[in-house]
């Protein structure tokens, strides 16, 4: 193979990534916010509220 044909087939992968990364980049962050939504939801829901609500005041009216 020419040096010349195997520089242009290497350009032309490299410049077929560029778009890939950006891509990657999107999704992660679509699915960190997805993620976050969901632990919102979890974390403000009435039971997890009332379990750290009791375990508050439990820690605060212990006896030394």
């Amino acid at each position: 193979m020419c040096p010349r044909t195997l520089r242009a087939r290497l350009r032309a992968l490299g410049a077929a990534e560029h778009g890939m990364t950006t891509a990657e980049y999107a999704i992660g962050t679509l699915a960190a916010a997805a993620f976050a939504a969901v632990l919102y939801g979890v974390v403000s829901g009435d039971s997890v509220v009332d379990a750290l609500t009791g375990l508050v005041e439990r820690a605060l009216s212990v006896n030394f």
